[in-house]
């Protein structure tokens, strides 16, 4: 069966559903919904695709966080609601071992990469901006498009996508405002939005600024649940709260909202989500 929603984001393959991670996965596709798992570091990459072999309706986008390209702190301000203190361990991108994962059939995106300015610690720019690079690199190698992880440095980031990169990208979890949306807008990219939109009004502005066509729906699981469940452990499922939230801010219809958001994966990422 055809899905009726795609979580484009989302991290079933992290620690936070070890204890009923089959489970999780069976209510969302028996609510319609396919996901994609993404990595941030190799080994939650492995993972991501080790998922979506065992099922049919999910896919793995893989790739080095850049959060995850030094050794740092994180702590649950930071990470929000459904995220658990860690400290990174640092991860040196290798291109050689990203690409053997990079070109397995359900392996939708490179990423999520880019660059995170949140909290920088020493020489950790330079390493962030070259990780990215290099990520940027082998999408444009495998010929898919980049899952973008951008936060306070959106016109660093754009500037490097524009200098290196061939494929289209997708700005996860956009948090910017419309002057951070145009430029990226104007060369193709798409933009998702997570749960926040259903109790934050900051958002409408940049959603009504840009087309149903450069907008995809995410939870970014297990953090950020929409409402109803905020505060709660979130799942791929609430995508469906998100998709609706679109169609209120937008004052579309919610049908043609739900369509054009698996037109727009289908375009994107290729998921034959159409008959």
């Amino acid at each position: 069966m055809k899905p009726q929603y795609i979580d484009i984001h989302t991290h079933l393959n992290f620690a936070a559903f070890d204890e009923d991670r089959e489970r999780v996965i069976e209510r969302t596709l028996a609510d319609g919904v396919w996901a994609i798992n993404v990595g941030t570091q190799a080994d939650t990459s492995a993972q991501a695709i080790a998922l979506a072999e065992k099922y049919e309706g999910l896919f793995a986008a893989i790739g080095l966080h850049p959060i995850h390209t030094a050794k740092s702190f994180h702590d649950k301000s930071e990470l929000g609601e459904g995220g658990d203190e860690f400290t990174s361990r640092g991860e040196i991108f290798d291109i050689e071992a990203y690409r053997s994962l990079a070109v397995h059939p359900k392996v939708v995106a490179i990423g999520e990469c880019g660059l995170d300015y949140f909290r920088l610690e020493a020489d950790s720019k330079k390493l962030q901006q070259d990780a990215f690079v290099r990520q940027i690199e082998l999408a444009n190698e495998v010929g898919k498009p980049l899952m973008l992880h951008i936060r306070n440095a959106y016109s660093d980031a754009y500037e490097i996508f524009k200098t290196y990169s061939r494929v289209p990208g997708n700005l996860h979890f956009f948090a910017g405002t419309v002057e951070d949306a145009k430029p990226f807008l104007d060369m193709g990219c798409t933009f998702s939005f997570t749960g926040v939109i259903t109790f934050a009004r900051n958002y409408d502005e940049v959603i009504n600024y840009l087309p149903l066509e450069a907008i995809m729906t995410e939870t970014d699981a297990p953090y950020v649940a929409p409402e109803p469940h905020r505060g709660e452990r979130n799942e791929p499922r609430f995508v469906t709260y998100i998709t609706e939230k679109i169609a209120v801010i937008k004052n579309i219809q919610f049908e043609k909202v739900r369509e054009q958001m698996l037109l727009n994966v289908q375009r994107v990422f290729g998921i034959p989500t159409r008959g």
